[in-house]
């Protein structure tokens, strides 16, 4: 849902002729199309190797969520899986310090991916409020350069599928595209707050759209 702005560093460097476009890369792709398109076929093919990994016993951890993420991004960026060194900004909001990561992270799992995976609620509003308290303190983290927005929405989908509800119908493409985009932002801007049925609600609706 758009680049981050990031302070200045190898990690965060551009790829050249690339009119600062595209982050650098394995593969020296220069245009943003090209490499949308690269990321959104490995993402395709990462998850579908990770639903013959996870079953409704599965317990996320943060070692986890890296291999996704190296599984996903790993042969396009050498950082692909390694918390970032960088900090993120974006539309005037500034994500935690890089130094915290890593103790964040580990916060994270301790009191959310602990507690709230394998998601076990057969009640589609009560496994959206887990998801939803996952999502947002995950995506609070930031903990990787880029894609942290699809893995989360990824774990997402998995912990839906864990308790054997279908993956969520975001709409973030064709009619009503820009109000459900809007809405999924206001509710993680919620969530940083700790306030998640805003977002627990919009899963709901989400689900719901695929039932």
């Amino acid at each position: 849902m758009g680049r981050y702005d990031a302070s200045t560093g190898r990690e965060g460097e551009m790829e050249p002729g690339s009119a600062g476009r595209v982050l650098r890369n394995r593969l020296g792709i220069k245009r943003k199309n090209e490499i949308d398109q690269l990321e959104f076929e490995h993402l395709l093919t990462a998850q579908k190797l990770w639903l013959k990994r996870v079953n409704s016993h599965t317990s996320f951890t943060a070692q986890l969520l890296c291999q996704m993420h190296v599984d996903w991004l790993g042969s396009i960026y050498e950082w692909a899986g390694s918390y970032r060194n960088l900090e993120l900004s974006k539309g005037g909001f500034q994500w935690p310090p890089a130094r915290l990561v890593a103790q964040n992270m580990m916060h994270f799992e301790q009191n959310f991916l602990r507690r709230y995976t394998p998601c076990s609620s057969s009640d589609l509003k009560e496994a959206s409020l887990q998801v939803a308290m996952v999502h947002a303190e995950l995506l609070l983290v930031h903990p990787f350069l880029d894609g942290n927005g699809r893995l989360a929405r990824w774990l997402a989908d998995l912990m839906f599928l864990q308790v054997g509800y279908p993956f969520p119908d975001y709409r973030f493409a064709g009619a009503g595209s820009k109000k459900s985009r809007a809405r999924y932002l206001a509710g993680v801007q919620q969530g940083y707050l700790q306030n998640y049925r805003f977002l627990a609600d919009f899963f709901v609706e989400a689900v719901r759209r695929r039932l």
